[in-house]
């Protein structure tokens, strides 16, 4: 019965949130689009509105720990559900991503995508997809911010180990900026598909710097190291033993 109960709670949980993603987002375009203070605004209201609602719709409280500077720098982020995209959206002050091409069809998504400097790549071609990351991080073009990236390249289920690709590690090379790594737990209670959502406190930790100038290796070993350590520790935190996963 509390199964079948809690599937309609999130199934009404998914739709207000993304019904509400058309209006917030519509309401705030026309500001966004000629005031650049609006968009951010508009993003962090919406994603603060997801986080809200989580907590009395479904029983998912959310926890941030840790902040973020307001500087240019890299944000790679360990990625189990939507969640904890919109998690770092709400902390993050200047917020762009590195986000699957698929998404630029998403109307609203989109519109802010473009504002915010967010840069689409197709996973499917992965040495196009760097070359072209790359190029358009360094371009100039895009408005200043913090750049998220998922180093892993897709959401990974709690427990399961999958291997962190270069990319991060290519725009840590050639941007010569600081690294804020991103621990999380929240695929125990958002999965990474379905609708069904668990009661739970989900929680995101913004760990230590890494400072600029490690090697490609040296960096890529640092940010797997510290965000999957803090990441079990996180889970274990909330009742979940990571180790009983099989590797991906």
């Amino acid at each position: 019965m509390f199964y079948a109960i809690q599937w309609i709670r999130s199934l009404i949980y998914a739709i207000q949130m993304y019904v509400m993603m058309f209006v917030i987002g519509g309401v705030g375009l026309p500001f966004a689009l000629f005031n650049r203070k609006a968009v951010y605004f508009t993003i962090h209201a919406y994603c603060r509105w997801v986080m809200w609602t989580a907590g009395w719709m479904v029983g998912i409280k959310t926890e941030i720990r840790g902040t973020v500077p307001d500087e240019e720098i890299l944000i790679a982020a360990k990625h189990q559900s939507f969640l904890d995209v919109l998690m770092i959206g709400a902390a993050t002050p200047r917020p762009k991503f590195i986000l699957k091409s698929s998404l630029m069809y998403m109307p609203i998504l989109a519109q802010y995508a473009k504002l915010t400097g967010s840069v689409p790549v197709n996973r499917g071609r992965r040495a196009e997809a760097i070359r072209n990351m790359v190029a358009q991080v360094k371009s100039g073009d895009a408005p200043a911010g913090q750049l998220i990236i998922y180093p892993q390249g897709t959401r990974i289920a709690p427990g399961v180990q999958a291997p962190y690709k270069v990319g991060a590690a290519v725009l840590y090379e050639e941007t010569g900026q600081r690294c804020l790594p991103v621990a999380c737990n929240v695929g125990l209670f958002w999965g990474r598909l379905g609708i069904f959502k668990k009661p739970g406190t989900a929680v995101i930790e913004f760990l230590p710097m890494i400072e600029s100038g490690l090697s490609r290796n040296e960096f890529l070993e640092t940010l797997e190291k510290t965000i999957e350590t803090a990441s079990n520790t996180l889970m274990q935190e909330a009742g979940f033993n990571p180790n009983e996963i099989s590797r991906n």
